[in-house]
């Protein structure tokens, strides 16, 4: 099965030899384009394709299909000329009906319309290729090069329907927005983010000319080497180290002893900038330290950093600290769209930096497979590749755009981590004091587990070994329940009648477990995904109707999750790891079929991650945790990173939850979350007192039960480093803030209006932090990182060009020849006369890095 995609290629190649010369991949032009979302009563898209045959070759009704991926939507109607037919999750094929006939220079509009809406660019199909058949069933793919989206410019391809209340971004709605913002002095920013519990500054500065010298207890010897390579990259100065445990002027003094700082003793530490150039990190434990250390790099002038400023200037300050929750997590998937191992570093420095401290990998889903389990090769010989197939073949096919072929370059549906790979990983985040929870996915989202099981049941039954080949199946053969999962698949949810899939789970956790002895990193968290189950799975199954015979608690197959969460939990009590899974996990059906919380498993082996703060769950999360399970909150209207930032169809993302800025991640009161989630998933505005009115609140024995706070970076959209660092930063300082600062002025005020002055006022310096002190130090922290920058907004004034940006300190440049600003273009400082130009802005950090632009016209 190894070789499954190389054959194909071999065969598909051979058609080209054999047959009437192909187009090329430039000659057959694809053009897609959203016509409008408003053309029904019910929320339906109207988009259309134009394909222009600019080729010697004539497409016919037997010839060709044109396969792509797109955000799943029911397709309503395609006309007459072509079926478009839904595969199997984001796969689609475009096929041509009886009569169909595109001679050379000719080209033909295919209108369409399907559910639902498509606002944003990264909406648009990807990954198009061809597959043409000759006269012998013989066939050749070729991807379509020839591609192009057309903009999306008018409102009615940019509005979700009638019930969309968030506005298009323009530079005068953006400069609305920003009103409130204002540019701070100095010493009203935050001294580090995340926020400290205390900080005492006398008001001086030490500057440090010599190399400075890092004394350290014994233990601390990885810290200090780590301070060490920090202070080297900084000064450009050798930096030596000595174990001790007495300061001396120009040196940074690394121990720990009895610290607890506002009742906290794990990860705390005290940290003093002294006049006589002493520093000192006194740390609770070997985290604390680390966490000084991060502090004391936060206190480092950015412009010395970009500079290469060999003196260190610092302020003279006392610092006390600890976190206000001890799991603050990131979540990456790396399934859907495969990330390096050096990309995850990367990750993992910035985290580290912010401190956070849990990494939840996302290693198992339906489009990929991406740690090596040697017992198991199939898993990422098979799981861990994607490419043109059919929908039943034991392989997986192309998604979110990944192409016809496995290892194309620019593609990033095949890769995986071999073991030693992944243990290089686990020994870099020991080294940052960050954990790795792997996430393995069941029962569902489970599709390439499944697949490569198969492959592996059909490589045993062709040698006659039956025994081998049911060792690790995963589905009953019997089994016809059809379904459509959250994804659109028909085919992602393992058989949990079938005992091999125990045996399955016990070997790939063994492996795992290894892993983690091998490189001495702390397990205790598995998370086993165990949510969206789609409707309709279990319900012809043969195995799944003998079982529930023996199982009568268990009253409809939508419940035998209950089943599979039991023997799971078993699993895992036996190697002492503790079980977290996606909000469903802690769920059943009641008897009027909705979702309710099941108590049987609470009391602490299960962890809930509760996400969903839409559609009347905004209070599950304390439903949780009043049930007394451990909880983390991950919710979607502040910790989806994968969201896009707003609805400008430039900016990637998925909306379906809503849309996600820094100030979402910062504005967040986990004791009160209704007062901080304050938009529907289609922004429209919320009042917590009446909306919420009814739900439950989180009852202070309770509070004990929120183990911290997690965003989600989901992949589907994003495909290479440079967009995940566009999509995580800023919002992980956001994140940062709300997971170890201590608790907002703002989070217990119970006066609305009171309450949203402070949040104002609040922001107002986090931002103004942000813009003139964290966006820069990001472009020098590990090489520099791609985050994004805010463009700015900007209105028209009796006369006068206004404009303003939503983090104050970034400055705004501008141009009126056409051109894009530059580094070196005009200043905007106060408003200013321009006549009639038409005026692009951008906005720049102190590092040069700047904004897209936006453009404003200027009559007389």
């Amino acid at each position: 099965m190894r070789n499954l995609f190389v054959l194909l290629m071999v065969a598909f190649s051979l058609f080209s030899c054999q047959s009437e010369r192909l187009p090329g991949n430039t000659d057959i032009a694809v053009e897609w384009e959203v016509v409008s979302n408003q053309v029904s009563e019910q929320a339906l898209v109207r988009a259309r394709f134009v394909i222009s045959n600019n080729s010697g070759f004539t497409l016919d009704d037997a010839n060709w299909v044109l396969y792509y991926n797109q955000s799943p939507r029911n397709i309503a109607f395609a006309g007459e000329q072509v079926k478009i037919e839904h595969i199997n999750g984001d796969w689609y094929r475009m096929m041509p009906a009886p009569g169909f006939l595109l001679e050379p220079g000719q080209e033909i509009e295919i209108l369409y319309e399907a559910g639902a809406w498509w606002i944003k660019e990264s909406d648009a199909p990807a990954g198009l290729y061809f597959v043409f058949t000759d006269k012998n069933g013989n066939e050749n793919i070729l991807e379509a090069l020839n591609y192009t989206i057309l903009p999306f410019e008018r409102p009615e391809q940019i509005t979700r329907h009638n019930n969309d209340f968030m506005p298009i971004p323009t530079p005068e709605n953006t400069f609305e927005e920003n009103q409130g913002m204002s540019l701070l002095p100095g010493d009203e920013l935050l001294t580090v983010v995340p926020s400290p519990v205390s900080v005492a500054k006398s008001g001086e500065l030490v500057i440090f000319n010599e190399p400075l010298q890092v004394i350290y207890l014994p233990e601390l010897e990885r810290e200090a080497g780590m301070l060490a390579q920090i202070l080297e990259e900084a000064t450009g100065k050798k930096i030596t180290t000595k174990p001790g445990t007495e300061a001396a002027a120009g040196s940074v003094l690394l121990s720990m002893g009895n610290v607890q700082v506002a009742g906290k003793n794990k990860e705390a530490y005290h940290l003093k900038v002294a006049a006589d150039k002493t520093i000192i990190i006194e740390g609770s434990d070997a985290s604390g330290v680390f966490y000084g250390i991060q502090s004391l790099l936060a206190l480092f002038p950015v412009e010395g950093l970009l500079q290469k400023n060999p003196e260190l200037i610092l302020p003279v300050v006392t610092m006390e600290d600890a976190p206000r929750f001890g799991y603050r997590g990131l979540h990456i998937d790396v399934s859907r769209n495969f990330q390096t191992k050096e990309t995850i570093k990367k990750v993992m420095d910035v985290m580290a930096f912010y401190k956070l401290n849990v990494l939840h990998f996302h290693l198992t889903e339906d489009e990929g497979w991406r740690l090596e389990i040697p017992s198991l090769p199939e898993l990422t010989e098979v799981g861990g590749q994607r490419g043109h197939t059919t929908m039943d073949a034991a392989a997986l096919h192309p998604a979110y755009g990944s192409g016809p072929f496995p290892n194309a370059q620019g593609s990033h549906g095949s890769g995986f981590y071999t073991r030693e790979e992944y243990i290089d990983l686990l020994k870099y985040a020991n080294e940052r004091h960050i954990k790795v929870i792997p996430e393995v996915n069941l029962p569902g989202h489970a599709r390439a587990a499944l697949k490569a099981m198969e492959a592996r049941y059909e490589r045993f039954m062709a040698q006659g070994n039956e025994a081998a080949a049911n060792e690790f199946r995963l589905i009953d053969p019997e089994e016809t329940s059809e379904y459509f999962s959250a994804q659109s698949f028909k085919d992602n949810v393992v058989n949990v009648a079938r005992e091999s899939v125990y045996h399955f789970l016990e070997t790939v956790l063994d492996e795992i477990i290894d892993m983690y002895t091998e490189a001495d990193s702390p397990l205790d968290i598995v998370h086993i995904g165990g949510d969206e189950v789609p409707n309709g799975a279990w319900t012809s199954s043969p195995m799944i109707d003998e079982l529930m015979a023996q199982w009568p608690d268990i009253d409809k197959p939508a419940n035998m999750h209950i089943y599979f969460t039991r023997r799971a939990l078993e699993i895992f009590k036996a190697r002492n790891l503790r079980m977290g899974g996606w909000e469903e996990v802690g769920m059943y059906r009641n008897e009027k079929g909705a979702h309710a919380v099941y108590t049987d498993f609470a009391g602490g082996q299960l962890i809930p991650y509760a996400w969903n703060s839409l559609w009347g769950a905004q209070d599950l999360a304390y439903r949780f945790a009043n049930a007394n399970y451990p909880v983390v909150m991950c919710h979607v209207s502040n910790f989806y990173f994968d969201l896009a930032y707003n609805k400008d169809p430039k900016e990637p993302g998925l909306y379906w939850g809503g849309f996600v800025k820094t100030r979402n991640a910062w504005h967040y009161s986990p004791f009160y979350v209704f007062n901080t989630i304050l938009r529907t998933n289609m922004g429209a505005p919320v009042d917590p007192e009446t909306a919420y009115a009814s739900m439950e609140r989180l009852r202070a024995d309770a509070r004990k039960n929120i183990l911290g706070l997690q965003a989600q970076m989901w992949s589907e959209t994003i495909k290479g480093p440079e967009m995940l660092e566009h999509y995580l930063l800023p919002k992980i300082t956001g994140l940062a803030e709300s997971a170890w600062a201590p608790e907002r002025r703002w989070e217990t005020t119970a006066d609305a209006d009171l309450r949203q002055k402070q949040v104002e006022e609040d922001w107002n310096i986090f931002a103004n932090t942000l813009g003139r002190k964290e966006l820069p130090r990001l472009a020098w922290l590990s090489g520099g990182y791609q985050y994004r920058i805010p463009t700015p907004g900007a209105v028209i004034k009796d006369g006068l060009l206004h404009a303003n940006v939503e983090f104050p300190g970034l400055v705004i440049r501008f141009t009126t020849d056409g051109s894009e600003p530059t580094p070196a273009s005009n200043e905007y400082q106060s408003p200013v006369a321009l006549g009639a130009v038409q005026v692009k802005l951008r906005a720049f950090d102190a590092s040069g890095r700047g904004s897209s632009s936006v453009s404003l016209g200027i009559d007389d």
